[in-house]
């Protein structure tokens, strides 16, 4: 047991706690046994951008000392490790012809941190979320080990459930077939938002994958201007006669080394409009067939290694929200909004939803999703994302806690109206309360009655508590 700071993928909000390496069922069960008052939590590789993953004062079991187990069986069913990672899986199932059925931007998250934040990607609209592929689950909750499956009540609170009904140790999983390891991609570019919203809602469905850049500082007549980007799994047909070769190879380069430091405030509205400028132009006005890495299209910012450190001491955050269909004024007041008070932001995704699951605090619904990376440091930044979270709750939308650093607690029932039933199912498997998290603290997800308690003395930095003056605005 090891006492260190730990922080999201934001880098910010540090706290400490006890890290135990979780390498097997017997480890879990004795740190169950074992909790203090401040509570046991799983973690991965620690890609939730905000702390989701963080538990100050308590116990952190580190499940990467699992390391990764891949069996594929000759259906494309993986039975996989929580430890496994997606870039585990991928290399392990392309070989054999099968893909991730789901993938986010980006390939070093943990299986058990997929399951925990029902990860999404770019095929929503057609394949829905991760936990919609997940054959069972294999988890420990303080009251015993279980096996899990969907209709299990207990399966869909853990999907999304943020690791706070227990810790995950395997999971089978569904893969989806394919041909070659190469994706057939269309590129288009869109002048402002309203031909982004047209091009996207009128075009996704023949694609299996859609995502959009999308500018947030441009204004006026180029108002959500865009690089829509869809594709699908290539067929070996469309292949260069080399690549035809070994149409199934994946062999990703090696990540470049970001600068080990950077200055706050390296990333602001002056450069990162330099930047959405040259990146815009650059873009092809119509592109077809073009064909792509499973890297160039899922995981750009795989290439390059710690890029989080880009964004400065203070870090970042991302904001990612779901509007529903119909709303779609709302959707363009807020990118209105963000343009006119020059929210800089290097990172600036749209894309469709499809209809969601059952997970009680899943995500994804039918709708589109907006997700902005945004440096730490403008004044305004807290009562701006304050002032947009409530336009969002006013459509019946919602903010995903994965990414989550600042959000006003009393808003999260309003965002996932099954949060009551959520509990219920998780106090029955956890019914001392036994695993907890920063965000469970911050959010009151377990307990809807008064503030967080404090933390021990020496588990947080001075000035940390809940919403953005955590992030020292």
């Amino acid at each position: 047991m090891t006492r260190r700071s730990l922080t999201g993928w934001g880098r910010t909000s540090p706290t400490s706690a006890d890290i135990v390496p979780a390498a097997d069922a017997s480890v879990v069960e004795d740190a169950l046994g074992r909790a203090g008052r401040r509570g046991v939590l799983a973690r991965g590789l620690g890609r939730a951008y905000g702390d989701a993953a963080q538990n100050a004062g308590g116990t952190v079991l580190s499940v990467t000392a699992q390391g990764a187990s891949i069996t594929i069986d000759q259906h494309g069913v993986a039975s996989v490790s929580a430890a496994t990672t997606i870039d585990d899986l991928i290399r392990a199932a392309l070989p054999q012809g099968w893909f991730v059925p789901v993938t986010p931007g980006t390939r070093q998250v943990t299986i058990g941190g997929a399951v925990a934040a029902d990860i999404h990607g770019k095929n929503h609209h057609v394949d829905g979320s991760f936990m919609s592929h997940v054959r069972s689950l294999s988890l420990i909750t303080p009251t015993g080990a279980r096996r899990l499956s969907s209709p299990d009540p207990l399966f869909w609170a853990t999907a999304g459930g943020m690791g706070l009904t227990g810790v995950v140790l395997s999971a089978e999983v569904a893969l989806t077939p394919v041909t070659t390891s190469r994706m057939a991609v269309d590129t288009e570019r869109t002048a402002d938002l309203e031909e982004t919203l047209t091009v996207m809602s009128d075009g996704d469905d023949r694609f299996r994958y859609s995502v959009c850049w999308i500018d947030c500082l441009s204004r006026g007549a180029h108002l959500g201007r865009s690089i829509v980007t869809r594709g699908d799994h290539a067929g070996v047909e469309a292949l260069a006669p080399d690549a035809a070769e070994d149409p199934l190879a994946f062999a990703p380069r090696r990540p470049l080394p970001a600068p080990p430091w950077a200055p706050s405030g390296l990333l602001n509205v002056a450069t990162i409009t330099a930047f959405n400028e040259a990146w815009y132009r650059r873009a092809p006005r119509r592109e077809r067939g073009a064909i792509q890495s499973i890297g160039q299209f899922f995981h750009p910012l795989d290439g390059i290694e710690g890029w989080n450190r880009a964004y400065g001491r203070r870090g970042f955050l991302q904001w990612q929200i779901l509007i529903p269909f119909g709303s779609e004024e709302t959707l363009r007041r807020i990118i209105e909004r963000l343009a006119s008070a020059r929210c800089p932001s290097f990172v600036g995704v749209l894309k469709r939803f499809g209809p969601g699951n059952d997970g009680h605090l899943s995500f994804p619904g039918p709708g589109w999703t907006l997700a902005l990376d945004m440096p730490v440091g403008p004044a305004a930044l807290a009562p701006l994302l304050d002032e947009l979270d409530d336009a969002v709750v006013s459509t019946g939308g919602r903010i995903y806690l994965a990414k989550d650093s600042r959000l006003r607690p009393e808003l999260v029932e309003a965002m996932y109206p099954r949060l009551a039933e959520w509990r219920q199912i998780r106090s029955a498997a956890d019914p001392q309360g036994v695993m907890n998290s920063d965000l469970a603290r911050r959010l009151r997800l377990l307990d809807p009655q008064g503030a967080p308690p404090p933390a021990q003395p020496g588990s947080e930095p001075a000035g940390a508590g809940a919403g953005l003056n955590t992030l020292r605005l």
